[in-house]
């Protein structure tokens, strides 16, 4: 899959989020990239400070997310399975920006 069509299957993913959260999004920036330089099956990553962990948050670079599009793609079959699997991993990393960690995430289903 091209890396322009994996960006249009992020931003569907994003666009899945729910407007009052949305708008609870603060200082955040999210990227395509192909692979994690330091784990080449990782799908996605969140770097930043969560947002139930900021006391002073001013003046600092953007947290991140990154998406990684050839560990998914290889995960999947079909662009079908792919759009689901970036919805998955897009819904994981923004819910790490609200403070969610990996075991609430589990039990909420979105592993």
């Amino acid at each position: 899959m091209s890396h322009e069509r994996f960006e249009a299957l992020v931003a569907e993913a994003l666009d899945l989020i729910p407007d009052e959260l949305a708008e609870a999004i603060e200082n955040l920036w999210v990227s395509v990239e192909d692979c994690s330089p330091d784990d080449p099956e990782l799908l996605g990553l969140y770097y930043g400070i969560a947002l139930t962990d900021r006391e002073h948050y001013s003046g600092v670079m953007p947290d991140r997310i990154y998406i990684y599009r050839k560990p998914i793609c290889a995960l999947c079959e079909d662009e079908e399975e792919i759009r689901e699997q970036v919805k998955v991993t897009v819904i994981h990393e923004v819910a790490h920006h609200f403070g969610i960690d990996d075991e609430r995430l589990e039990e909420l289903g979105w592993d």
